[in-house]
Parts: structure tokens; C-alpha cells; sequence
């Protein structure tokens, strides 16, 4: 319930009125490679479904670093008692500057719920481009959305490998880009 509130509220941020299924989250999540991430990046991390699945499977060694700018959610998940969870309260496009802080140069995976078609177009390819810059060779950046329509800028920052892949089992239904650098 707490999820549609807030939803209702920031729909142009959350971009969707109920959490993610259990068949999305579990087609996003065989896109990682869980034994070889050391760095995990959420963006959009919600009320954290999620964030809990990625907990679950994470190595002893890994970091996850979950950005979430609505104030509900980012308290929802700051009450995730995980030694490997980095919460903050702090949007996307400031990735370069939160992970130098943290000591890291470089991304395993990205996975990002952000509602990149209702986002201004321009901070949803800075988003993307910095992602990039930051991901490490054949790592990669999966995004669902409820639409094709931000599959060109995808494109034209991931130029060699974009993987589509769809999910019926959630409302509404969605695409994931399982983008690989």
C-alpha cells in the first residue's frame, strides 16, 4: 500500500503504480552474474523487491549501492539491516561521484528500474551515458520499462550488444534491455 501511495504521488519518478512481480525480478536477475560482481548499482530501488532478491544472491565480497530520490522509499530502505547494502538518497546521475566516494572505479552490473520514457530526455542519457562510462568490460546495464520507447537511446549508447527480452507475468507487462558493454 505504502508503494501505490507514493506512487500516486510521483508517478513521473516511480513510474509505475504497483512493485515489480516476482517473474520480473527473476528475469532480470539471471542477467547477473552474481559469482563475479563486486559492485551492484540499483537505480530505483523502490520499496526494495528488488534489492532483497540481490541481497539473497550476492557473493561475501560484493557491494550493492541502491539510489532512490523519493524520501518514503529511500527511509524503506534505509531500514534493510544488510552489511553489503549502500543505501542513498541521491538520483542517478550523480553515479560518478558516489561511487568514487564509496572507492570504487568501476560497475559489475547496473540494474535500473527508472522510468527512462517519462524521464527528460536529456538527464535520461546522462544517466546512461555515465552508466556506461563506468560499467566495466562485458558488464552490464539491464533496464525493464513499459515501452520500446527508450530502446533507440539505449542503442545509441549501447551500440555492440542489446538483448531484448519481455515479461508477461507483470502489470503491466514489460520489456527488459539487457544492455552489455
Amino acid at each position: 500500500m505504502t508503494f501505490f501511495k507514493e506512487a500516486i504521488k510521483s508517478l513521473k519518478t516511480s513510474g509505475s503504480l504497483i512493485p515489480s512481480s516476482k517473474f520480473l525480478v527473476k528475469r532480470i536477475l539471471k542477467n547477473v552474474d552474481f559469482k563475479n560482481a563486486e559492485l551492484i548499482i540499483e537505480y530505483g530501488a523502490g520499496n526494495g523487491i528488488i534489492t532483497h532478491e540481490i541481497l539473497k544472491k550476492i557473493k561475501p565480497s560484493a557491494t550493492l549501492v541502491c539510489f532512490e530520490i523519493n524520501e518514503v522509499f529511500y527511509k524503506e530502505l534505509k531500514t534493510i539491516n544488510h552489511p553489503q547494502l549502500v543505501v542513498l538518497d541521491a538520483s542517478a546521475e550523480q553515479i560518478e561521484a558516489e561511487i568514487k566516494k564509496l572507492n570504487f572505479s568501476e560497475i559489475c552490473f547496473v540494474v535500473s528500474s527508472l522510468p527512462l520514457a517519462i524521464l527528460p530526455k536529456e538527464l535520461s542519457k546522462t544517466i546512461i551515458e555515465k552508466s556506461f562510462k563506468l560499467l566495466k568490460t562485458g558488464g552490464k546495464f539491464i533496464q525493464f520499462q513499459y515501452s520500446t520507447k527508450s530502446l533507440k537511446l539505449l542503442k545509441s549508447i549501447f551500440i555492440k550488444k542489446i538483448v531484448v527480452d519481455f515479461e508477461p507475468l507483470n502489470i503491466p507487462p514489460a520489456f527488459l534491455y539487457i544492455c552489455e558493454k
